[in-house]
């Protein structure tokens, strides 16, 4: 069985930074990923799908230096699917959990 995404995308706001308490860090954020198409009137769209993304340790400290709001970044990892239930309605959050990154935008001059 596999289990494994890559995207490359967009950084839709600062990565959050937590440390856990034995110092070990997460860094959570969104990605967007966006499709260009043309419809069948031959007019330009865009669907754009936005990501959860969770990072862990070494990779969490690269995402806290470098990554920001905009950041081109390649990334692979895992589905991850928690559940819970409020108000008695089962809710769910799926999760890209990375355990690799590459920062694909240009150095700023």
């Amino acid at each position: 069985m596999v289990n494994k995404t890559t995207l490359v995308g967009n950084v839709g706001d600062a990565p959050e930074i937590k440390t856990i308490d034995n110092g070990l860090k997460l860094a959570v954020f969104s990605l967007a990923t966006s499709e260009i198409y043309k419809d069948t009137d031959g007019n330009k769209k865009t669907d754009t799908e936005w990501h959860n993304i969770v990072i862990w340790g070494k990779l969490a400290d690269i995402v806290e230096k470098y990554v920001t709001k905009g950041s081109l970044l390649y990334l692979e990892g895992k589905l991850k699917t928690q559940s819970w239930d409020k108000d008695s309605i089962r809710h769910y959050k799926t999760s890209v959990v990375c355990n690799e990154m590459k920062m694909l935008s240009k150095k700023e001059s």
